[in-house]
């Protein structure tokens, strides 16, 4: 994967030919972004989550989860080269699966459409890749993150479960379960998302630690809903997302097994000694 960081006053003639994605008077970028919108009955916010999105991404995949508003047309509206994919399935994960595999930019962003992420802060992300990040991982957090959004319970739930996933796989994150995340596209070969609920975003966080990518986490501030109610529950999504760590941890004790009693692996080393 090649990248290129070069100030917007030089190569104007590669600026102007398109080779170059300016981000601001002193940045400009050769990698396309593609951002990823999962949406469902969120024709209201559409307005404030478009209003925040940088001019110079690729591409806008919103992934409609059968809305029963006008939420598609609102969208081609706001952002018309939008690329609208039907979502068969149900459930997040399998929402963002599903835009993940439509998206043809070398980056991908993934942001809710409920008016709680800052669009502006793509610049953040994209720098973070760009800089030699696999991952970059959005936290409310991380110094100078911020949320107003989080009941104690849920902040409660959220550290004890952070604290597993770090103890369990050697992560470091300040927040686990956070839907404000970048990361190249190569990166989708090496984690192999199986989820379709909330705990999606679970999932990427331990097993992109799992792969040995280089995670670096973003500071982000989290905004409340604009309109509407969101699907989350505390506890039962809690529930969900543990179940997940347990799987995981789960297989990586059952996958260090089968490594330390393979007959192919003992012959090669009798091999190599």
């Amino acid at each position: 994967m090649s990248f290129d960081l070069r100030p917007a006053t030089t190569g104007q003639d590669a600026l102007l030919a398109g080779q170059y994605r300016p981000i601001s008077s002193h940045l400009a970028i050769t990698p396309p972004v593609s951002v990823v919108i999962p949406a469902m009955n969120e024709a209201e916010n559409l307005p404030y989550v478009f209003k925040t999105l940088p001019n110079w991404i690729h591409e806008v995949v919103l992934v409609d989860g059968n809305s029963t508003d006008n939420t598609v047309d609102v969208a081609r509206e706001l952002w018309p080269d939008v690329k609208v994919v039907e979502q068969r399935g149900k459930g997040k994960g399998d929402a963002l699966i599903t835009g993940f595999n439509a998206c043809t930019g070398d980056i991908i962003v993934m942001v809710d459409a409920d008016g709680s992420a800052d669009g502006n802060e793509i610049v953040s992300y994209v720098s973070a890749l760009v800089s030699g990040a696999d991952f970059a991982k959005g936290s409310r957090f991380a110094n100078g993150g911020g949320t107003d959004d989080m009941t104690f319970i849920r902040k409660l739930g959220n550290w004890a479960l952070c604290t597993a996933v770090n103890r369990k796989f050697g992560a470091r994150y300040t927040d686990l379960c956070y839907g404000y995340n970048a990361f190249w596209r190569h990166c989708l070969d090496k984690i192999d998302l199986d989820c379709t609920g909330f705990e999606v975003e679970t999932l990427m966080n331990i097993r992109v630690v799992k792969a040995g990518l280089k995670v670096q986490e973003i500071p982000s501030h989290e905004y409340l809903r604009i309109h509407g109610t969101s699907n989350l529950r505390a506890v039962r999504d809690g529930i969900r997302v543990l179940k997940v760590i347990l799987r995981e941890r789960s297989n990586r004790r059952a996958l260090r097994s089968r490594t330390h009693h393979s007959p192919m692996l003992d012959s090669v080393r009798g091999e190599v000694s």
